[in-house]
Protein backbone atom coordinates (compact mmCIF):
# COMPACT_ATOMS: atom_id res chain seq x y z
CA UNK A 1 0.00 0.00 0.00
CA UNK A 2 1.67 3.68 -1.48
CA UNK A 3 1.87 6.34 1.70
CA UNK A 4 -1.38 8.18 0.01
CA UNK A 5 -3.38 5.21 0.11
CA UNK A 6 -2.36 4.58 3.76
CA UNK A 7 -3.67 7.95 4.48
CA UNK A 8 -6.76 7.95 2.89
CA UNK A 9 -7.65 4.73 4.89
CA UNK A 10 -6.54 6.19 7.90
CA UNK A 11 -8.62 9.14 6.99
CA UNK A 12 -12.04 7.30 7.19
CA UNK A 13 -10.83 6.02 10.09
CA UNK A 14 -10.50 9.58 11.93
CA UNK A 15 -14.28 10.35 10.60
CA UNK A 16 -15.74 7.66 12.71
CA UNK A 17 -13.10 7.58 15.96
CA UNK A 18 -12.69 11.01 17.18
CA UNK A 19 -10.31 9.11 19.80
CA UNK A 20 -7.78 9.02 17.38
CA UNK A 21 -8.34 12.46 15.60
CA UNK A 22 -7.58 14.32 18.29
CA UNK A 23 -4.57 12.06 18.64
CA UNK A 24 -3.41 12.71 15.36
CA UNK A 25 -4.14 16.58 15.94
CA UNK A 26 -2.32 16.39 18.84
CA UNK A 27 0.99 15.43 16.97
CA UNK A 28 1.31 19.18 15.15
CA UNK A 29 2.22 20.75 18.83
CA UNK A 30 4.81 17.55 19.05
CA UNK A 31 8.89 18.06 18.98
CA UNK A 32 8.50 15.05 16.45
CA UNK A 33 5.00 15.66 14.78
CA UNK A 34 5.98 13.20 11.86
CA UNK A 35 7.46 10.56 13.72
CA UNK A 36 4.68 10.80 16.30
CA UNK A 37 1.79 10.86 13.34
CA UNK A 38 3.53 7.07 11.94
CA UNK A 39 3.75 5.77 15.37
CA UNK A 40 0.22 6.34 16.22
CA UNK A 41 -1.03 5.40 12.51
CA UNK A 42 0.85 2.14 12.68
CA UNK A 43 -0.83 1.72 16.00
CA UNK A 44 -3.97 1.72 14.67
CA UNK A 45 -2.92 -0.31 12.22
CA UNK A 46 -1.69 1.60 8.96
CA UNK A 47 1.91 1.51 8.95
CA UNK A 48 3.52 4.23 7.48
CA UNK A 49 7.15 5.33 7.62
CA UNK A 50 8.26 8.97 8.44
CA UNK A 51 10.77 8.89 5.60
CA UNK A 52 8.02 7.16 3.53
CA UNK A 53 5.80 9.68 3.94
CA UNK A 54 8.06 13.29 3.28
CA UNK A 55 8.98 11.27 0.33
CA UNK A 56 5.51 10.38 -1.07
CA UNK A 57 5.34 14.20 -0.77
CA UNK A 58 7.93 15.33 -2.71
CA UNK A 59 7.38 12.58 -5.23
CA UNK A 60 3.56 14.11 -5.93
CA UNK A 61 4.87 17.33 -5.76
CA UNK A 62 7.49 16.57 -8.46
CA UNK A 63 4.52 14.75 -10.54
CA UNK A 64 2.32 17.66 -10.09
CA UNK A 65 5.10 19.86 -11.46
CA UNK A 66 5.76 17.44 -14.57
CA UNK A 67 2.13 17.34 -15.82
CA UNK A 68 1.89 21.23 -15.87
CA UNK A 69 4.15 23.54 -19.07
CA UNK A 70 5.49 20.50 -20.72
CA UNK A 71 7.12 19.41 -17.38
CA UNK A 72 9.14 22.75 -16.63
CA UNK A 73 9.69 23.81 -13.35
CA UNK A 74 9.95 27.38 -13.96
CA UNK A 75 7.00 28.34 -11.16
CA UNK A 76 7.02 29.58 -7.77
CA UNK A 77 7.37 27.14 -5.42
CA UNK A 78 3.69 26.38 -4.12
CA UNK A 79 4.15 26.31 0.14
CA UNK A 80 3.02 23.05 1.48
CA UNK A 81 2.03 21.04 -1.33
CA UNK A 82 4.68 18.35 -0.57
CA UNK A 83 3.77 18.15 2.84
CA UNK A 84 1.44 15.34 3.34
CA UNK A 85 1.40 15.09 6.51
CA UNK A 86 0.41 18.95 6.96
CA UNK A 87 -2.48 18.54 4.55
CA UNK A 88 -3.64 15.61 6.55
CA UNK A 89 -3.48 17.70 9.76
CA UNK A 90 -5.40 20.57 7.74
CA UNK A 91 -8.15 17.85 6.24
CA UNK A 92 -9.02 16.36 10.06
CA UNK A 93 -9.22 19.79 11.38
Amino acid sequence: MTPQETLDRLYELVKKDGALRQKLLATKDSDNSVSDFCRISTEYGYPIAPFDLIMAGEEAYAEMCRSTNGGGENHPRIQGADDLYGLFILSIQ
